[in-house]
């Protein structure tokens, strides 16, 4: 587990219609199979989030962190990138975070290496919140690279056409999306061939500290339990959807950060500030009662809290995917039975045999 104060940038936080001639890629009309989010909802939440710009600013410490280590999984691949894709750009994250310099930290020692907006001509950030991706359009960074932002009626959705980009980044937007399977079938259509898609997401043990005390508050209080944090996906249902969207030579992989907030007012209030509210379709309207927060607060610190912390932890479980698009120059696996050596030979010969 990774600890807050070993971010780059502390947060404040810190102790913390005919198939055959359409042009783009698109979903099947109509609302999606299964609607677990309310993607109204949650652009208004974004939207009010992005007007309080000192405190939206002030919570993107974990954003601005996981865009990072996303980033840093773009250095191992040596080309050059003519146009990206940013799905669900939020403020622009990944852009901040592709012209910082000095970002591969294998480099040795006081040998600078440019920032990778050096191998990027142009950079598409799409999101749904208008307020939200131009909430920074005046901040220096926008001068270190080519960026174009573009606001879409939803992320379920893509208005491109076919083998368009040279990559497609997503960081922190995907966890929102009702039809997951039919977004990444999109992602690929768009994507040249042998072109990646690099992604991070929150996985299923999220907050899983606020997930248990939540449902014992609402238990002691209330008699019964109402989802209050969103549903989802799990590791390991990310490469299988992969695979079935035709992504190929896959990776993934998990990292848990664990943020130390002072009380889980605070978590709950840095959770509203970062817009990643709850946004079940059929959640319960309403504020939590003061029962319930007070409950939960004691619950949560009884569980989780170590002796002697300064306040309590809060885990974010981070999915980090990377699916490159088939392409018939690509390496690939070799046929079976061609191997040249023997596995027992590998495993201690004849002894491996008698055992």
């Amino acid at each position: 587990m990774i600890s807050l104060h070993m971010f780059r940038n502390l947060p404040r936080r810190c102790f913390a219609a005919n198939a055959s001639i359409r042009t783009y890629a698109s979903q099947t009309p109509g609302n999606p199979m299964l609607e677990v989010f309310n993607r109204k909802t949650k652009q208004l939440q974004k939207d009010r989030a992005a007007m309080n710009v000192e405190e939206s600013r002030k919570v993107d410490y974990l954003k601005d962190e996981v865009a990072m280590r996303l980033c840093e999984r773009l250095l191992d691949i040596k080309r050059e990138f003519p146009h990206v894709l940013d799905l669900g750009a939020n403020s622009c994250n990944v852009a901040r975070a592709l012209t910082t310099p000095n970002l591969d930290t294998t480099a040795p020692e006081g040998q600078p290496t440019p920032p990778l907006s050096e191998r990027i001509s142009k950079l598409t950030c799409v999101e749904t919140s208008k307020a939200l991706l131009h909430r920074d359009e005046d901040m220096p960074f926008n001068k270190d690279i080519d960026i174009h932002r573009e606001v879409i009626p939803d992320l379920e959705t893509l208005p491109y056409q076919p083998n368009t980009f040279d990559a497609v980044l997503s960081s922190l937007s995907i966890h929102w999306i009702n039809d997951l399977p039919a977004l990444l079938n999109q992602i690929n259509t768009i994507l040249k061939p042998d072109a990646p898609f690099i992604a991070a997401m929150f996985g299923g043990d999220t907050l899983y500290e606020l997930r248990g005390s939540l449902q014992l508050a609402d238990m002691e209080r209330r008699g019964g339990v109402s989802p209050h944090v969103s549903p989802l996906a799990d590791v390991k249902d990310v490469g299988s959807l992969l695979s079935r969207a035709g992504f190929k030579m896959l990776t993934v992989d998990v990292e848990d950060i664990v943020v130390e907030f002072p009380d889980t007012f605070a978590l709950m209030q840095d959770l509203q500030s970062m817009g990643e509210s709850n946004a079940i379709l059929h959640r319960e309207a309403g504020p939590l009662s003061r029962d319930v927060l007070l409950a939960n607060e004691a619950i949560y610190r009884s569980l989780h809290m170590e002796d002697g912390a300064p306040g309590i932890p809060a885990t974010f479980r981070m999915i980090y995917m990377i699916g490159w698009k088939e392409d018939k120059n690509q390496p690939q696996p070799l046929q079976r039975g061609s191997g040249e050596m023997d596995l027992t030979d590998l495993l201690g010969g004849g002894d491996f045999q008698k055992r």
